[in-house]
């Protein structure tokens, strides 16, 4: 089911991330007054009328790259131009028409889509009467917005829709699962994302720190759709350099905290770093279950074994020694469709509930193997009663006779066990213990199901 796209374009820095930011509602692309911050396609779907669209971010058209990456965008905005049914050409009311303005109309004109031309910048009302200089491109009255303000945003929607027309698609395809895809830079993050989408549809590039943005890209797999979130590298925080790394880094912690299931991508060619022990804490708080992929298997194949890599990160992550690892070779294609089942498999997992009765027999069995230690000054530690209150992450709460007793060690300890002895094994579990008098001759109460 593809939504009707419309493509945002224009040279660098008229406003094209601050438009879809302000068309859609939410902070989808970076805004920074730094040229050539947007590299990949940003798309977002849109509510229009009775239907949906998907909005399309480029980078500017003739944007100078100091990375030498102008290459890799062109063909990003190509291929969004490509699909486009409207093309929103957005120019700079505040500079006034350019020679590059004037190239990238011309451009535009040899395709047979429609264009909408879009005066941004229009902040102030003296403004909207210098636009008409912008009639010179050919693309008729300038539409006067202010994607800061919001303002001028009405009149261009009512402009698209009359374009496209009545919209037939009534929502987005809903995924199955939301997979974030995290690593240091230079993982082969954004090759894996085009590897399951059989497109160029992010840059790849040797160049360290390429993606800049965390871009969603909507997948069919086995006949189900996933949306695969595709996220900046991350360094050391210490060596952050300006805005655009740092809003870089924050997007990929939220990007973690909005997924259902995380990849964290391991390059085998290189030793782990303190960038993946951080990322692999960084998981853990968020109790997010994630597939450790080894990258580049390719490069490793003959120096190390799988099962080597197991003892390896058993040590290396110990946060994650539940975690599953999948072995693959973006670059080649193999290992990928690999890890997109065992994340589909955790995503399962993450949504079980273990009825309250089974929960407490194996409680008991593993109170039996070993029991928390009885601290001097406490009372003999009884695990009286337990239940499962929610799902994403599986949250277990433990109404104990003394708190005191029941340490980290032993916490580890009972964690473990569950695993073995539930439907949840590759999966963090959230472990709560609340002190509760028992009442003599009774069990006590079980808890109220949170809604």
């Amino acid at each position: 089911m593809n939504l009707p796209v419309v493509a945002i374009v224009g040279r660098p820095n008229v406003g094209k991330s601050s438009l879809l930011n302000s068309l859609v509602g939410k902070r989808i692309s970076i805004v920074d007054p730094t040229p050539g911050v947007t590299r990949d396609r940003i798309a977002a779907p849109m509510p229009l009328g009775e239907g949906y669209l998907e909005l399309v971010d480029t980078g500017g058209i003739g944007m100078v790259d100091a990375d030498e990456l102008a290459g890799h965008v062109e063909e990003q905005i190509a291929y969004a131009i490509g699909a486009a049914a409207v093309i929103l050409l957005v120019v700079d009311a505040s500079e006034g028409l350019t020679p590059l303005d004037r190239t990238v109309a011309a451009r535009l004109r040899k395709q047979d889509r429609p264009v909408i031309l879009v005066a941004n910048k229009v902040d102030q009302e003296d403004q909207a009467g210098e636009i008409h200089q912008f009639q010179r491109l050919g693309f008729g009255e300038p539409l006067p917005v202010s994607a800061a303000q919001g303002t001028g945003l009405t009149d261009l929607l009512e402009a698209i829709q009359g374009r496209l027309g009545k919209l037939t698609v009534k929502a987005p395809p809903k995924p199955v699962m939301k997979l974030a895809i995290v690593g240091k830079r230079n993982a082969g993050k954004s090759t894996l994302v085009n590897a399951l989408a059989g497109q160029p549809r992010v840059i790849v590039s040797k160049t360290p720190g390429t993606t800049r943005d965390s871009v969603d890209v909507t997948i069919e797999l086995d006949g189900r759709t996933f949306m695969l979130i595709d996220t900046a590298g991350v360094r050391k925080r210490k060596s952050l350099a300006g805005d655009i790394e740092y809003y870089g880094l924050h997007r990929a912690m939220r990007s973690i905290r909005r997924a259902d299931v995380v990849a964290l991508m391991i390059d085998a060619s290189v030793p782990v770093s303190q960038v993946d022990k951080d990322l692999a804490g960084d998981i853990a708080k968020q109790f997010k279950p994630v597939v450790l992929v080894v990258n580049k298997w390719d490069l490793a194949v003959g120096k190390a074994a799988g099962e080597d890599y197991q003892e390896y990160f058993d040590k290396t992550f110990p946060e994650l020694a539940f975690a599953p690892i999948c072995l693959a070779s973006a670059a080649e294609g193999t290992g990928v469709k690999e890890a997109v089942r065992l994340a589909e498999e955790l995503f399962t997992q993450a949504r079980r509930r273990v009825p309250t009765p089974r929960l407490n027999r194996v409680i008991q069995e593993i109170l039996q193997l070993r029991g928390p230690s009885h601290k001097t000054g406490t009372k003999p530690p009884k695990i009286l009663y337990a239940s499962q209150i929610a799902e994403e992450p599986p949250t277990i709460v433990c109404f104990v006779n003394d708190v005191r007793s029941f340490d980290e060690s032993y916490q580890r300890f009972l964690l473990n066990q569950m695993r073995q002895r539930l439907c949840f094994p590759e999966v963090p579990i959230r472990l709560v213990f609340r002190q509760r008098r028992q009442t003599k001759g009774r069990l006590p109460k079980p808890p109220r199901k949170a809604h």
